[in-house]
C-alpha cells in the first residue's frame, strides 16, 4: 500500500474481502474511506487496519452492530475493549464458557494479526473459520451425520470463491436481523417468520449442500435448544427466547408445507 493509499479494488485484492463487502461495511458506517479528486475511494493503511479488526471481531462472534458501536467510541483500544468484553463473560457464569473462548482466541488474534500483511491476516482469518467448526463441533457432527457428510461440507466451504464467502457471511448477518424482526410479530407463522426461516434454510444449504431432507433439517433446529452454544448465539444476536422462537417458526413452516 502507497502513501497515497489504495482503490476499492486494491484493499480486495489486497485482503481477499470483496468489493461488496467493502461497500457494505462504508454504507452501515464501519469504514470511512476518503475520496481523490475525480470521488473514488482511498482506504489508507489506517483502513485496512480497521478492517481485519472488524473480521477478528466477527471471528468471536460479535455482530456488526456491536462491532460499530465499539469502533465509534473515541480513542478505543480494541484489545482492551475485548478484555473488557471477556470479564463480563466471566462474570456471567459457565453457561458462557464457549463464547469466553472465542473471545480469547479474538485477542490473540488481534495481537498475532497486528504484525502481519493485510492480505495474509484476513486469509488466515477466514480458514480459521473452518478450524474453529472443526473444533467446536467436528466430532459430534461426524457422529452424527458421519465423516463423508462432514468432508464434504468442509470441502465445499473451502471451494468457496470470496464473494460466494462474503454473501454466506452477509446473509448470516441478515437473519439476525430477521430474528429480531419475526420476533417482533409475536407469531411464529407470520410472513417475517416465513422469512427468517427461507433465509436460514438458504444459509444451512450454504454449509451441507442440499443433501438433506425436512425431517432432517427439522432435528437439526430442534437440537439447537439442547445446545448451550446455540442458545447463546441466537439468544445473544436477538434477544432471550430467540433460540426457542426459530425453533417454532421452522415447525409453523413446516406445518405450512404439509398442509398445502
Amino acid at each position: 500500500m502507497n502513501e497515497r493509499g489504495c482503490s476499492i479494488g486494491e484493499l480486495a485484492r489486497l485482503s481477499g474481502v470483496s468489493t461488496r463487502t467493502l461497500r457494505h461495511y462504508e454504507s452501515i458506517g464501519l469504514l470511512h474511506p476518503s475520496r481523490d479528486a475525480n470521488d473514488y475511494r482511498l482506504y489508507s493503511g489506517a483502513d485496512a487496519k480497521r478492517l481485519t479488526q472488524i473480521q477478528a471481531m466477527k471471528l468471536c462472534g460479535l455482530p456488526l452492530a456491536t462491532i460499530k458501536r465499539l469502533l465509534s467510541a473515541d480513542g478505543v483500544n480494541i484489545r482492551s475493549t475485548l478484555v473488557d468484553h471477556l470479564d463480563h463473560l466471566r462474570a456471567q457464569g459457565d453457561s458462557l464458557s464457549e463464547a469466553m473462548r472465542r473471545t480469547e482466541a479474538a485477542i490473540a488474534a488481534i495481537e498475532r494479526l497486528d504484525g502481519m500483511a493485510t492480505k495474509d491476516a484476513l486469509q488466515e482469518l477466514k480458514e480459521k473459520g473452518l478450524r474453529e467448526f472443526e473444533k467446536n463441533y467436528g466430532d459430534e457432527a461426524r457422529k452424527r451425520y458421519g465423516n463423508d457428510t462432514i468432508e464434504a461440507a468442509n470441502a465445499r466451504m473451502m471451494a468457496l470463491t470470496q464473494d460466494e464467502w462474503d454473501a454466506k457471511e452477509l446473509l448470516e448477518e441478515a437473519i439476525k436481523v430477521q430474528l429480531r424482526l419475526a420476533m417482533a410479530s409475536n407469531d411464529p407463522a407470520s410472513a417475517e417468520s416465513e422469512e427468517l426461516v427461507r433465509m436460514h434454510e438458504r444459509w444451512i444449504a450454504m454449509h451441507w449442500g442440499q443433501g438433506y431432507g425436512d425431517e432432517e433439517y427439522l432435528g437439526m433446529v430442534r437440537g439447537y435448544q439442547a445446545d448451550l452454544r446455540f442458545v447463546e448465539y441466537y439468544d445473544s444476536a436477538a434477544g432471550e427466547g430467540a433460540t426457542e422462537f426459530l425453533i417454532e417458526a421452522v415447525e409453523a413452516c413446516r406445518n405450512s408445507r404439509d398442509k398445502s
